[in-house]
């Protein structure tokens, strides 16, 4: 993750130090997280999809993609984002009139969370 961490600095051109000021973290936090020591933490990630929410964060966690989200899918999180929804406090939609079998219900995605700050998701 690492490499394309730096990737991405280099294609937005952003210094390591410019880098750590947009995210509200300390330089050596960034300059550890770049040279592979240290792993980013969820508020690390989550600083990074407030603050560029065009980039990837599926390209950045497992390589998977493109570095960009295309301009689809970055609007929709801007707009997600501006909402801040409370994870803990989700309100469950109601079918309109209709009694849903709870086999037709598929799950669609799991997020896993670490002791280490990280993060998976599984789809």
């Amino acid at each position: 993750m690492n490499k394309r961490l730096q990737q991405f600095l280099a294609a937005e051109n952003i210094s390591q130090s410019k880098f750590a000021e947009t995210l509200g973290v300390a330089r050596a936090g960034v300059s550890h997280v770049l040279s592979g020591r240290n792993k980013p933490g969820f508020e690390f990630l989550d600083s990074l999809s407030r603050n560029y929410p065009d980039l990837s964060l599926e390209w950045l966690i497992s390589g998977r993609g493109r570095m960009y989200k295309d301009n689809r899918q970055a609007e929709s999180s801007r707009i997600i984002d501006s909402q801040e929804p409370n994870l803990f406090s989700a309100e469950v939609q109601q079918p309109d009139n209709k009694q849903i079998n709870a086999r037709d219900r598929k799950i669609v995605k799991v997020v896993l969370f670490y002791s280490d700050g990280t993060y998976q998701e599984i789809s």
